[in-house]
């Protein structure tokens, strides 16, 4: 179902929403979910669209629109919509091998001042992690896990620089996005039968949870729903996963302790039907009280 996305007076909302192409995601009501969920930063992946294609919908008005659409035409692309105009952009990591494929978009946001009066200075980040691989099937399969796992070395060691950096300048760091990788038995449908499964790999998992921690990266969503299972943020199009609730959480809200401890509610925009869907992601959307 829909979260409760009643705004909380003074807070920052934060959104992500894997749209699987923004122009087939505004054919499917991207601006009427917009405009209700108002979130003051919203990271896309999978835009898969070059920026002067993106529609007009997709653009709202009053916020500032930053794209990294990548150099493989119709794949890949993430972006920011921000409330206000950043003070920096950042458009990859640092790596050769994966900077050009529209993979990771970084920002430093000087927001207003919060109702104490205290400044609000964030970094945030649009992630799209690739799929991947197994390294159970044939060759090319196993080529994509390897790839996956080149990534992943690659972004944590990002993640760190990027993290004491934002630190160092009195800012608070998130990273949004899909991730594809679900962290434990509670964030997959059916885990025992997706333990040879991309995105469930021992690798990939304890990959994940060595970027989380309290002095590192903490999962958002999970520390405001415990042990519960879900809430899942991906369901196939194909077959009943999405009538049966049988998903994944592979989408993620990853924040610095400082900005982590000061959510106070959200999780997964679940549309109200398999019709309303913008995607085969919903949205994670929170509210931090800053």
């Amino acid at each position: 179902m829909p979260a409760d996305l009643t705004l909380r007076p003074g807070s920052l909302r934060l959104a992500t929403l894997n749209v699987n192409g923004i122009r087939a995601s505004v054919q499917r009501g991207f601006r009427t979910w917009w405009d209700r969920a108002r979130p003051d930063v919203l990271a896309l992946q999978e835009t898969r669209c070059v920026d002067e294609l993106v529609p007009t919908a997709a653009r709202p008005g009053t916020h500032h629109w930053l794209h990294h659409s990548g150099a493989i035409r119709g794949r890949n692309g993430v972006a920011l919509i921000t409330s206000v105009a950043p003070a920096a952009v950042r458009y990859g990591f640092g790596s050769r091998e994966f900077d050009h494929e529209g993979r990771w978009i970084e920002a430093d946001l000087d927001l207003a001042p919060g109702p104490d009066g205290t400044p609000r200075r964030l970094t945030v980040a649009s992630l799209y992690l690739p799929k991947g691989g197994t390294p159970y099937e044939d060759e090319a399969s196993l080529a994509k896990y390897e790839r996956k796992l080149r990534f992943c070395r690659a972004l944590a060691r990002h993640l760190t620089k990027a993290r004491r950096i934002a630190a160092d300048q009195g800012r608070e760091f998130v990273v949004m996005g899909d991730w594809n990788i679900a962290p434990d038995e509670r964030d997959v449908a059916s885990a025992r039968t997706k333990r040879r499964s991309e995105g469930f790999l021992p690798a990939e998992r304890e990959w994940i949870a060595s970027i989380l921690g309290p002095r590192r990266l903490v999962d958002v969503v999970r520390l405001l729903h415990g042990d519960a299972q879900g809430p899942y943020t991906w369901w196939s199009w194909r077959g009943r996963s999405w009538n049966n609730d049988a998903g994944w959480r592979i989408d993620h809200q990853l924040a610095t302790g400082g900005l982590a401890r000061r959510a106070i509610g959200g999780g997964t925009d679940r549309e109200a039907t398999y019709e309303a869907r913008l995607s085969d992601h919903s949205a994670v959307v929170v509210d931090y009280e800053w």
